[in-house]
């Protein structure tokens, strides 16, 4: 709380070019990657953020495309409108991926760079950008808007990301907006929730089918002992 209420403390007045500057020297005088932030003559700044993916539900990929090149990134070729089919995909758990960004780049332009990259067709109101700080012990966990410039964040909390890191979640407020959603995707997560059901049905059963196992061997070990 300490963290986030500094933080905020400081977003409540616009700084200076002065003060801008400042706080990149000291904050690439604690980098120790070569990742360091570099300020332009208009007062803008540029840098990295690392956001970790944390999806447990699977995204919607075009189906049999190659992944993307270097000469399709130049020249900014989108290979997700190459083809009309789509498949269900997991991305990896826990994948890092590093942006380089700028001092104007919103968490909502974050997320769609993301699902460009992974060339994700889902709607980006799908999704959350979320800041992860640490403190005594604690993990806070807080969504961030669309407006808000997640490189400022990293300016104001250093490079150390135990302090402050970024995660992509689903973005989950409790009211889902079905609307985003495609009637093949509601399919598809009723597909998918039924497997899970299943699953944990079958963990059950395997549980206490092992017990039953156990009691029945100890009730055969202990036959005809007394007590």
């Amino acid at each position: 709380q300490n963290v986030a209420k500094n933080l905020e403390e400081e977003k409540r007045a616009p700084p200076t070019v002065q003060e801008i500057k400042q706080k990149i020297e000291k904050y690439n005088a604690k980098v120790t990657n070569c990742l360091l932030m570099k300020l332009n003559d208009d007062g803008t700044y540029t840098g990295f953020i690392k956001v970790h993916l944390k999806l447990r539900r699977p995204v919607t990929v075009p189906a049999g495309i190659r992944p993307q090149s270097i000469y399709d990134a130049l020249k900014e070729v989108n290979l997700a409108d190459m083809t009309d089919k789509r498949t269900s995909f997991y991305l990896p758990l826990d994948a890092i991926k590093q942006l380089h960004i700028s001092s104007s780049t919103t968490v909502g332009e974050v997320i769609q760079g993301l699902l460009k990259k992974f060339m994700v067709v889902d709607n980006p109101r799908k999704f959350a950008l979320f800041k992860e700080m640490r403190k005594d012990g604690q993990v806070l966990l807080q969504k961030l808007p669309l407006t808000e410039y997640p490189l400022y964040l990293r300016l104001l909390a250093g490079p150390n990301t135990d302090v402050l890191s970024f995660v992509l979640k689903e973005n989950e407020t409790g009211e889902v907006e079905w609307d985003a959603f495609s009637i093949p995707e509601l399919q598809n997560f009723l597909m998918i929730l039924d497997k899970e059901e299943k699953d944990k049905i079958q963990q059950v059963q395997r549980k206490y089918e092992k017990f039953k196992q156990r009691l029945q061997q100890t009730l055969k070990e202990a036959g005809g002992k007394p007590g």
